[in-house]
């Protein structure tokens, strides 16, 4: 008995580990929301069958051990769980292995709920052993080891949630202390300027462009990568944020409705960007109209005086202004509009495309106007860009001192990043692709003179339209390409039909099952052309 009960040890602890860890790789991915969760594993149910056979192996090993009490049923039990705990520890470590887009970050809060999670372990180990031990002290020695690690294991499916529940007063305890401590820093500096800088897509990219434009004159601090949550703008501050900066461009992004408001209530922007108003995260927000309500939260929350700064071209953000004329006031702060399509506010004219860049004009409302050049290529990195032009003739910069800067201006990681391979150009457009993004990326590929090839697996967190939003998708890039290649089989299926509904080449659209194989057969195409290719969207792991 003794033996059965370490090999079982011996077996279970490291499957356990690996599905703890997985789970709660998983979960942050999720951002620590039970709901989240639970949708993912209803959604990915099929992935991690093992773990739920483990339990209710468990649970049947537990209760024969107390009903039937037989030396044969114990060891039969045993044998089939070391065999299932072997199989969720060579599952697991391969899955580990395949989900390392984005890393698990062991940070406090994750080392927190492990320790949660092995608590709970530690309790249910306690229950058992009472149970067990009332036949005595010969019943407690048939302590059933397997089974109890076989439950343990296959219920960190769940244990994660039960640990965030459990520790939620004190990660409310930690962020409050934290954000207050924020909160200090940034009353310490009253004569910083703060730019809240919001949108479904396209704010990053308007941020690090806006920063670039800003340290012509100013100090500037910006939210580094995509820190755009109130522990990750908590960090910057903390952690980067000094006396001699004057301008602070706050990244700030929301999946749920209210978000934007909490982070304008930790920051307390002065002046305010959205760069778009789109179909993103609809499976969060539920509605465009919760998406267009988030984003102008920043509209709301800037004082008096403060300018709000709004993509003219943004069919959404136009409905939105129209909805409010009709039943409130249109804000009282001032309103400036950037644009490729209209002559008003800041608007660009003569707009001309090559492979190597953009050319363009900006008109601004006092009557300057000033000629760029950029490394950029396509219409919405125009847009872009124009914003952050808005921006900093606003706080003072003339047009001719922006010049050099836009010049300088580089691709953001991952969006719309260009990288030359010698006869192969790579299109980095990898980060989390949205209806009209997708649709700007495959109209930037079709300014390309030469091969243009679309590697893809479509988009996702679309909710119920995300069938339609992939189909049109399809329509547009089979416009665009010469060559598509899709990723992923079943989630594809709706791009392959808007791709072929456009009488497409069949021949000329390939299914692979992972990117590396996709790009494998880019590179080995032969042509005489330069080949450009571009890679739209990477899945993140918990796809």
């Amino acid at each position: 008995m003794m033996i059965r009960a370490l090999i079982s040890l011996a077996l279970g602890v490291p499957a356990m580990w690996l599905a703890l860890r997985y789970n709660m790789h998983m979960f942050q991915l999720n951002g620590y929301i039970n709901a989240e969760q639970n949708e993912w594993l209803r959604r990915n149910r099929h992935l991690q069958w093992i773990l739920r056979f483990a339990a209710c192996l468990g649970i049947i090993s537990i209760a024969g051990s107390l009903i039937i009490k037989q030396p044969w049923f114990g060891i039969a039990a045993d044998i089939l769980i070391w065999i299932t705990l072997i199989v969720i520890i060579l599952v697991y470590r391969l899955l580990k292995e395949m989900n390392s887009k984005k890393p698990l970050k062991f940070t406090p809060r994750v080392k927190r709920m492990v320790a949660s999670d092995i608590v709970i372990c530690l309790v249910l180990l306690i229950v058992l052993a009472l149970i067990v031990g009332r036949g005595g002290s010969k019943a407690l020695a048939g302590f059933p080891a397997g089974g109890f690690m076989a439950f343990i294991t296959g219920m960190q499916l769940h244990f994660n949630k039960w640990a965030n529940t459990v520790n939620r007063p004190v990660e409310k305890g930690v962020n409050n202390h934290y954000i207050n401590d924020a909160k200090r820093i940034l009353n310490e500096n009253p004569d910083l300027t703060i730019i809240g800088v919001t949108g479904s897509y396209g704010k990053t990219s308007v941020k690090f462009y806006l920063e670039t434009l800003l340290r012509q004159r100013y100090r500037v601090l910006v939210t580094p990568e995509s820190y755009n949550t109130p522990m990750g703008i908590v960090i910057t501050i903390r952690k980067f944020l000094k006396p001699s900066h004057e301008i602070f461009v706050c990244e700030m992004g929301a999946r749920y409705v209210g978000e934007i408001k909490e982070l304008c209530d930790l920051v307390h922007p002065h002046h305010g960007i959205i760069a778009s108003v789109g179909p993103q995260h609809l499976d969060t927000f539920g509605s465009l109209d919760n998406i267009k309500k988030t984003k102008f939260e920043l509209a709301e929350a800037l004082p008096e005086g403060g300018k709000l700064f709004l993509n003219g071209d943004n069919e959404y953000i136009s409905e939105m202004l129209n909805e409010r004329k009709g039943s409130k006031p249109v804000y009282d702060d001032p309103v400036l509009y950037y644009s490729q399509k209209s002559g008003s506010g800041y608007y660009a004219s003569d707009v001309s495309f090559t492979n190597h860049g953009t050319e363009f004009t900006v008109n601004a409302p006092d009557g300057e106007s000033e000629r760029f050049s950029m490394k950029l290529v396509g219409a919405h990195n125009v847009i872009n860009v124009m914003g952050a032009i808005a921006v900093a003739h606003e706080m003072g910069i003339p047009l001719a001192e922006l010049r050099i800067p836009v010049r300088k201006i580089q691709s953001v990681p991952h969006r719309m990043e260009m990288k030359n391979h010698g006869d192969v150009t790579i299109i980095d457009d990898a980060f989390n692709s949205n209806p009209i993004g997708s649709k700007a990326a495959v109209e930037t590929l079709a300014l390309m003179d030469g091969m243009r090839i679309l590697i893809t697996p479509g988009m996702v967190e679309l909710g119920e339209d995300e069938a339609e939003y992939n189909r049109k998708f399809g329509t547009y890039a089979a416009d665009c390409c010469d060559r598509i290649f899709l990723v992923g089989r079943k989630h594809t299926e709706p791009i392959k039909e808007g791709i072929l509904s456009k009488g497409f080449p069949e021949k000329d659209l390939e299914v692979f099952d992972n990117v590396q194989d996709a790009i494998s057969r880019a590179y080995a195409l032969k042509t005489e052309q330069h080949k450009y290719i571009l890679l739209e969207n990477d899945l993140p792991d918990n796809y």
